[in-house]
C-alpha cells in the first residue's frame, strides 16, 4: 500500500490592521533607550550630589501642613503660583479642624473662597476645590485616587500636583518639577531643557528611582533656602563644587 503525503494548505494570516496614532505612541513609549555614556557619567554625578544632600537632610519633609492625604491634595492644588507659607497660613486652621470633602461641600464656594482669599488665583482655585471635593466624596468615598490618570482627571490637578501626591502619599518614584527643582537641577548641570515637562523627562533618566521621591524634596529645599533665584548662597552651599553654574 502506498501512502501519499500531501502538504497542508498554506495558512493565510489576516493583515495586521494599521495602528492608530495613540497606539503607535504607546508602542514607542515601550522602547526604553539604554543610557548613553554621557548619561551614565551624569548619573554618577547625580548620585554624588544627592548623597551630599541626603547626609545633611536624611528625612526631607514636605513643608505644606496637612494631616490627611485629602488635605495635602487641597493644599498642593492651592500652592500653584503661590508659596507654601501663604497656603499654610490659610489652610492650617482648617486642616486642624478636620477639613474633609464633606466639610468643604458644607462650606460652599463663597465661604471657602473667603478662607483662601489671600492666596493667588483664589476664585478659580475655590471653584476647582469644590468640584474635586464633590467627586472625591461621591465617587471615591472620601479617599483620594491612587493612580495618575484618576488624579489628573480631577479639576485643578495637573501632572505636577499628581506627582507630588503619588510621591508624598504613595511613595512612588516621582519627581515633580516646580520652579525650585527646575532651577537647582539646571544649575547643577543635570539638564538643559526649556520646560518643566522636558526637564522631568530628562531627570528621570539620570536620577535613579532609589533616590525618589526624596530627591524632589532635596531639590526644592535647596532651591528655597540656598540656591535662590537671585543672590544664591554659593559660599555656604554644600554642593557648590559640583555646580557647573557656580563654576
Amino acid at each position: 500500500m502506498t501512502l501519499t503525503v500531501t502538504n497542508p494548505p498554506a495558512l493565510k494570516y489576516p493583515k495586521e490592521r494599521s495602528l492608530t496614532m495613540p497606539q503607535k505612541q504607546a508602542r514607542k513609549n515601550l522602547r526604553i533607550k539604554a543610557p548613553s555614556k554621557n548619561e551614565l557619567d551624569l548619573m554618577s554625578r547625580v548620585d554624588t550630589v544627592l548623597a551630599v544632600m541626603r547626609k545633611s537632610n536624611p528625612n526631607p519633609k514636605c513643608e505644606l501642613y496637612y494631616e490627611t492625604p485629602f488635605q495635602l491634595l487641597i493644599s498642593v492644588v492651592l500652592s500653584a503660583q503661590a508659596t507654601d507659607k501663604s497656603v499654610n497660613a490659610a489652610m492650617e486652621p482648617l486642616h486642624r479642624n478636620g477639613l474633609n470633602p464633606k466639610s468643604i461641600l458644607d462650606m460652599g464656594e463663597e465661604r471657602f473662597l473667603a478662607c483662601i482669599r489671600s492666596i493667588g488665583l483664589a476664585p478659580t482655585k475655590a471653584k476647582n476645590v469644590l468640584k474635586l471635593s464633590k467627586i472625591i466624596h461621591l465617587e471615591y468615598h472620601d479617599e483620594i485616587p491612587k493612580t495618575r490618570e484618576q488624579l489628573e482627571a480631577l479639576p485643578g490637578v495637573g501632572r505636577k500636583t499628581a506627582n507630588v501626591i503619588l510621591g508624598e502619599i504613595f511613595r512612588e518614584p516621582t519627581l515633580a518639577v516646580d520652579t525650585h527643582v527646575f532651577r537647582v537641577s539646571q544649575r547643577l548641570g543635570f539638564h538643559k531643557e526649556s520646560s518643566p515637562e522636558k526637564a522631568e523627562k530628562k531627570l528621570l533618566r539620570v536620577v535613579k528611582s532609589t533616590w525618589l521621591p526624596d530627591a524632589h524634596h532635596w531639590f526644592i529645599l535647596h532651591g528655597r533656602y540656598t540656591c535662590l533665584a537671585r543672590n544664591p548662597k554659593c559660599d555656604t552651599c554644600a554642593v557648590a563644587k559640583f555646580c557647573s553654574w557656580h563654576q
